[in-house]
């Protein structure tokens, strides 16, 4: 386990815009001619598959271990996930939303590559101070990961990437350039950034305490076991926080919002 939060966020990161260089530059277009590191992170989205070996906790342990402490939970029933978030008393840290696919759900032939590839996993991984930058642990065939992404696209990706920062956000509230997600997402439709459109360009907004925007994922290459192929890999969020009644900032997750941001690793 780390033993510092920011050395595993700035590992994370690393690994992160290695199969996300748009990250790297919309980090340069909104920071501008500040110093980048201004820019704060509003939290890091990981996935992961309900099974003994991977379950959630094993992931959220690591958090846990540097002061974490569990917030909410999620449901997403469409896609068969369950969720929780994570907050540090400290909350100039980012959040963590922690999302596992409910295995069991899935048709049996889904259920039989998944447990496939978990079965080559070494148990001991999941205590590894690397684990939450570690990528997968299996081995994989095109032809799996097409009956994956035929079934379930959060499936896919996992069976693809494994254990990684799915995406990164950006706290809007946060931004000296503005502190609108509108005109961030100006910015980026004019550089040229695709965005995610499902259940429109923002998710969310005042009413609910929180508006989201992000872009549609990188395409990365990936070492299948027979073949190398370039598949959507993880996208950059933006996060905009509102005031609640009580003067402070909301700081969980709205699920309806949520649900839209995950087919950000959807195919373009």
């Amino acid at each position: 386990m780390h033993s510092n939060i920011d050395t595993l966020f700035s590992n994370m990161w690393d690994d992160y815009v290695t199969i996300t260089p748009s990250a790297h530059k919309i980090h340069a277009l909104l920071a501008g001619e500040e110093n980048t590191n201004d820019i704060v992170n509003d939290h890091v989205a990981f996935r992961t598959f309900a099974l003994d070996k991977t379950r959630l906790d094993k992931l959220a342990a690591h958090f846990l271990a540097l002061g974490y402490e569990a917030k909410g939970d999620y449901d997403f029933e469409a896609k068969k996930l369950t969720a929780k978030h994570f907050e540090h008393p400290d909350d100039t840290k980012p959040k963590v939303f922690i999302s596992e696919l409910r295995v069991n759900e899935l048709s049996e032939t889904a259920q039989a590559i998944i447990k496939k590839m978990v079965d080559q996993m070494p148990e001991s991984v999941v205590d590894a101070d690397n684990f939450l930058y570690s990528g997968k642990h299996w081995d994989v065939t095109k032809a799996e990961y097409d009956t994956l992404l035929s079934e379930s696209e959060y499936a896919a990706w996992m069976a693809a990437w494994g254990f990684r920062a799915n995406h990164f956000t950006v706290s809007v509230n946060h931004l000296t350039r503005t502190d609108e997600l509108t005109d961030v997402n100006t910015l980026l439709k004019e550089a040229g950034f695709v965005l995610n459109t499902s259940g429109g360009e923002i998710k969310g907004g005042p009413d609910v305490f929180l508006a989201q925007s992000s872009t549609m994922a990188d395409r990365a290459d990936v070492a299948f076991s027979d073949e190398t192929v370039a598949i959507p890999s993880c996208f950059y969020e933006f996060a905009q926080r509102y005031e609640m009644p009580d003067g402070k900032l909301y700081k969980g997750f709205v699920a309806a919002s949520a649900d839209k941001i995950f087919e950000s690793t959807n195919a373009k």
